[in-house]
C-alpha cells in the first residue's frame, strides 16, 4: 500500500470522494441532499490517497476546524478494498499529518447508516461527543474527537 499526500485537486482524490457521495446517496437516501451541501471538497490542502499497487482504493482529507482541532473528511476504501486496513492506515496517517501541523486533536462526523466507520473510529480510540456546527439538527449524524500527541 502507498499512500500520496496531496489536496483536493488531486483526480484520484475527486473520483473516490465522489464514489462516496454515491454510496451515501444510496445508504442515506433524501438526507443526503443534506450532507451533500456540507461535504464540497472545495480546496482542501490536505488530502490523502491510498493506492493498491497503482490503483487509487481509499481517500480521507483534513479540513480546518478552529485552533486546537481539524476536522476528518471524506474518509472512504472501495468496497472491493475494504477489510484490508486501508481505513485504519489513512486514519493513522491523518492524525499524523495533523499533528505535524500542530493541531492538538481531529474531530469528525459519520452517519448513524455507516456502522463500518463508527466501529473504525471507536476502534482507534474517537470518542463521541455532541454534534457540533452545522450538525447539530441532524439526527442523523454522530460526532466523535481524538486528543492526538505530538509525538505520532
Amino acid at each position: 500500500m502507498k499512500l500520496l499526500r496531496t489536496n483536493s485537486e488531486n483526480p484520484e482524490f475527486q473520483k473516490l470522494a465522489y464514489r462516496l457521495e454515491e454510496e451515501l446517496r444510496i445508504r442515506d437516501g433524501d438526507e443526503q441532499e443534506f450532507y451533500a451541501t456540507l461535504n464540497q471538497i472545495g480546496k482542501l490542502a490536505q488530502a490523502l490517497v491510498a493506492f493498491e499497487q497503482d490503483l487509487p482504493v481509499g481517500c480521507g482529507a483534513l479540513r480546518s476546524f478552529n485552533d486546537d482541532c481539524i476536522e476528518i473528511k471524506r474518509m472512504y476504501v472501495e468496497p472491493g478494498s475494504r477489510g484490508k486496513s486501508y481505513a485504519t492506515a489513512i486514519l493513522l496517517e491523518l492524525e499524523k499529518w495533523a499533528s505535524e501541523i500542530g493541531y492538538n486533536c481531529l474531530v469528525l462526523e459519520t452517519g448513524r447508516n455507516q456502522p463500518e466507520a463508527i466501529a473504525l473510529y471507536e476502534k482507534n480510540g474517537y470518542r463521541q461527543i455532541p454534534r457540533f456546527g452545522r450538525y447539530l439538527e441532524s439526527g442523523n449524524s454522530i460526532c466523535f474527537k481524538k486528543i492526538i500527541p505530538h509525538s505520532i
